[in-house]
């Protein structure tokens, strides 16, 4: 993060403006509407910015810039159609530690502005850290468009009942989820809809009945966080992710899936490479009794689905034994989500009319399944967690009958970024990887189907 988004109280203060064309219009306009005290310098200033200087109380000065015009100034932004006179201005301010902003020059400066959608009290900037002005404009139109002009009226509306609501609960946590709560009920159609006296008798209602103690119970979110792309989260998943007070998460949630949750979150990493667990997973199961216990909402988040070869349902014996609220939200099974990004249907009416998941890593560390069951022609088998044991699926496979110019993946970190799909046969795959740094998380896909990756593979990390 090259920039710091922060919200800037300028009401009352001086700033400085160098420059009267069209451009320090734009950026004048924007420090009047925020309350600044505009001056400006400039050897000719339109007509409209005189006017903001006047109407907010600044100096409108008519001349070349002068070091004393930098006196007693909160910031300053230089928006001159002359780059040297840019920098000599913006490096004086700076000398003086002023904030500096140097219009389509932001290395020369300290802070950049946003693109903005505005809906006061409510404020979205958009930023492309300078690289992009076009870009943030554009995601502001889109924004713009869907966005009621009746949210500053909600933010109005909560604003004036946060001090009775304060009254009712003392607990934080428990206001919190009060007004999580209420934005995902019918309050927000009726302000969006005008009616604001039914709003504001509803959110009345509302606080009477607040239940501290209901509110400040703990509860425990078993999320899916899929197999690593942050697009394949679910909506529920993300909700439930941004309310948690507590996230536990291991290794195979992407950190741009952990980045999602709410900033003032404790995270806790929890391990769970094979073999290497950071923690054990009795410590996990009681670690999600002990934060619920606190009264916490916790994200227990978990790469795939928690049903899945998850061990989601040794999580939630023990929560269902401590009488703890409890929430499962599927995941993208990375069954689906690697062979879909590898481009291997996993059924196809001319390879596979069935496909089952195994588990390619036991409890002692054998790989000892039902191999006749895993042979058939017209099957998919999928095995998760199964690259230390793939010569021996291979040669077991083969033993059983299947035959052994059978096509087989393997995917590497698949649906991100550093995705690689590596195909072969049951014979020639295990000598073709040997020696070869494969990183882990991996699929095995068997079958025909693979035979469809170099036609089917859309995805190009």
């Amino acid at each position: 993060m090259e920039f710091l988004p922060i919200s800037w109280r300028l009401q009352g203060k001086p700033a400085l403006l160098a420059g009267g064309g069209e451009v320090a219009l734009r950026k004048g306009r924007l420090l009047h509407r925020s309350g600044a005290k505009v001056s400006v310098v400039a050897p000719q200033v339109c007509d409209e910015l005189r006017e903001i200087v006047v109407q907010s109380g600044g100096a409108c000065l008519q001349r070349a810039f002068a070091p004393a015009d930098l006196d007693g100034q909160a910031l300053v932004i230089c928006a001159t159609d002359n780059r040297d006179l840019n920098a000599d201005i913006a490096a004086q301010a700076q000398q003086r530690g002023l904030p500096v902003n140097v219009v389509d020059n932001p290395a020369l400066g300290d802070f950049i502005f946003p693109a903005i959608v505005d809906r006061s009290p409510v404020l979205i900037s958009i930023s492309s850290s300078g690289a992009s002005p076009v870009l943030a404009r554009k995601l502001r139109s889109q924004l713009e468009s869907s966005l009621p002009a009746r949210w500053g009226r909600l933010a109005d509306l909560m604003a004036r009942f946060r001090q009775p609501l304060k009254a009712k609960l003392d607990n934080i946590g428990a206001r919190r989820l009060f007004w999580e709560q209420a934005l995902d009920g019918p309050l927000v159609e009726k302000v969006l809809a005008g009616k604001d006296s039914e709003a504001e008798a509803m959110l009345s209602d509302a606080i009477d009945q607040a239940d501290a103690s209901r509110l400040s119970r703990g509860e425990v979110y078993l999320v899916g966080a899929g197999p690593g792309d942050p697009d394949l989260l679910t909506f529920r998943a993300l909700r439930l992710l941004q309310k948690a007070d507590v996230v536990l998460y291991d290794r195979l949630v992407g950190k741009g899936i952990v980045d999602l949750a709410r900033r003032d979150a404790e995270l806790v990493y929890v391990g769970k490479a094979r073999d290497k667990h950071a923690l054990p997973q009795d410590n996990i199961n009681e670690l999600l009794v002990h934060y619920a216990k606190q009264g916490k909402k916790v994200c227990r988040l978990k790469g795939g689905d928690p049903f899945i070869f998850g061990r989601g349902g040794e999580e939630i014996d023990l929560i269902v034994a401590e009488g703890i609220d409890f929430q499962v939200v599927p995941g993208i099974t990375a069954a689906s989500g690697c062979a879909a990004y590898a481009g291997i249907p996993l059924t196809h009416r001319d390879h596979a009319q069935s496909v089952r998941f195994v588990t390619g890593h036991r409890q002692d560390g054998t790989v000892t399944l039902d191999w006749q069951h895993l042979v058939s022609e017209t099957e998919t088998v999928v095995f998760y967690m199964g690259l230390v044991g793939l010569r021996q699926i291979c040669d077991q496979l083969m033993a059983h009958g299947r035959r052994g110019d059978t096509p087989i993946a393997l995917v590497s970190r698949g649906t991100t970024d550093l995705q690689e799909v590596i195909t072969g046969t049951l014979e020639s795959l295990p000598d073709a990887i040997e020696g070869r740094e494969i990183h882990a998380p991996t699929l095995i896909i068997v079958g025909s189907v693979v035979s469809l990756h170099p036609k089917f593979g859309w995805f190009k990390p």
